[in-house]
């Protein structure tokens, strides 16, 4: 993990040892958990428009804020607990998926990869 990422890690990892909470913190319980938290980002943009969703007053922006910081949290807990580096699997992905999905097929096309011939 980069530095920063690392230092938030053993940040939350101090965090959740004070309060005795690592017994909670397992794999199935932190996934269940980041999904609560999409879920309840999912909410800030149910019954917006593309156009209000793109457009979000201060206070509708920091709620979100918050949101995803929840889910980031989550994510990285979970990747401390099962000893992945995130960035290494993010940098991993847009490979895969550069692959995936070549620029000379997919070019203004948002179907799955599947789904091209």
């Amino acid at each position: 993990m980069s530095e920063s990422l690392q230092e938030l890690s053993d940040r939350l990892l101090r965090f959740a040892q004070e309060r005795d909470w690592e017994q909670f913190h397992s794999p199935k319980n932190l996934s269940m958990a980041l999904s609560a938290e999409a879920g309840e980002l999912l909410e800030h943009f149910q019954w917006l428009n593309e156009e209000q969703s793109q457009h979000l007053d201060d206070d509708k922006k920091e709620a979100i804020a918050l949101e995803m910081a929840d889910i980031f949290i989550y994510l990285v807990r979970l990747a401390e607990r099962l000893d992945i580096n995130l960035l290494d699997a993010a940098w991993q992905k847009i490979a895969i998926n550069e692959k995936r999905y070549p620029v000379e097929q997919v070019k203004g096309d948002a179907r799955r990869a599947e789904e091209y011939s």
